[in-house]
């Protein structure tokens, strides 16, 4: 089922946080897709599903490491949409997927994301979640990670 105009809206500023996400954690993502307009946006993915919205990135620098973003076309995500996710990230050795559900997953669901967190790892949000990215929010201070030679020094202090 091809999505409504204000689904779309919402897809758009979804789309663009986790693009800004993956490109913070490392990932191989283009300015053209984090800047991508609206009307791009629309031109681009404006009768597509939610299903056709999986995206595929590349950890930088030649690291082989992949992730998978997958947009379950179910409201309530159960155990066969995990099962299958976890059957195609087997299929093309990527260990790591975060999940873009629109409720919470059932207690089913993550009953099965456990069993497969030996091999794969699954982060899990609500489409709300990425309406906004906090971390461009005025009010959100710059995250680093904390240098070991800092960390020593407030165990030290502690």
């Amino acid at each position: 089922m091809t999505l409504s105009e204000e689904e779309l809206s919402r897809f758009f500023r979804i789309r663009k946080t986790v693009m800004e996400m993956l490109s913070d954690r490392g990932y191989v993502v283009g300015d053209f897709e984090i800047n991508m307009s609206k009307n791009e946006f629309l031109q681009k993915y404006g009768e597509n599903k939610r299903e056709d919205f999986v995206i595929l990135k590349a950890k930088r620098n030649n690291d082989p490491e992949q992730i998978y973003v997958f947009f379950p076309e179910e409201e309530k995500v159960g155990v066969q949409a995990i099962k299958i996710y976890a059957k195609r990230m087997e299929t093309e050795i990527v260990y790591q997927a975060i999940l873009v559900v629109q409720q919470k997953l059932t207690s089913f669901a993550h009953r099965s994301i456990n069993e497969v967190s030996a091999q794969f790892n699954f982060k899990v949000f609500q489409e709300a979640e990425l309406l906004v990215n906090v971390k461009n929010h005025v009010l959100v201070p710059e995250h680093q990670l904390l240098l070991k030679k800092r960390k020593l020094f407030w165990n030290d202090i502690l």
